[in-house]
């Protein structure tokens, strides 16, 4: 179970919407104050709930991160109609047990040398807050949603939308 959250009863489904999204846009916040966002690869929560993510210790995202750790992290499965957002304090590991845990084959075509590699860094994001949208993906529940607004001129709530707290 995942640490973070545990007062929110909506951290728990947080966390099983984006387990199985592999890809995270990233946001930091530029040198030059404007935000900056990045597709990176997720890997699985831990135990804590902290989201991972490798690097390469040469690329403008350290650069940012070091500057100013706030991040927000943008999960997407249009297919699913999941989408969510959490934000956090990222934090640099170069610890190579941490790596070598982490480091699954795959990789290998961003770091060539394996957990080897010079370059090879960790960003762990400890979240602080998110929020989540998640609605039924059927083209059924879409068709009764556009007649409803038609019919009624309401707009139906079609899912579950929860702003949950991390820390």
């Amino acid at each position: 179970m995942h640490q973070h959250g545990h007062n929110d009863p909506n951290a728990a489904k947080l966390y099983e919407l984006i387990k199985d999204v592999k890809i995270a846009m990233m946001t930091t916040v530029d040198t030059d104050g404007t935000l900056h966002s990045r597709p990176m690869h997720s890997q699985e929560a831990d135990e804590h709930g902290d989201l991972w993510f490798f690097t390469q210790i040469q690329s403008p995202k350290m650069t940012e991160i070091s500057r100013d750790n706030e991040v927000n992290l943008a999960y997407s499965d249009p297919s699913s109609q999941t989408y969510v957002s959490v934000s956090g304090k990222a934090e640099i590991v170069r610890d190579k047990a941490k790596i070598e845990e982490k480091w699954s084959e795959p990789l290998r075509a961003w770091f060539p040398k394996g957990t080897d590699d010079p370059q090879i860094a960790l960003i762990r994001v400890h979240p602080a807050k998110g929020e989540y949208w998640d609605s039924p993906s059927s083209t059924l529940v879409h068709l009764y949603g556009y007649a409803k607004a038609v019919v009624t001129g309401e707009s139906p709530k079609p899912g579950d939308q929860a702003k949950v707290n991390l820390t």
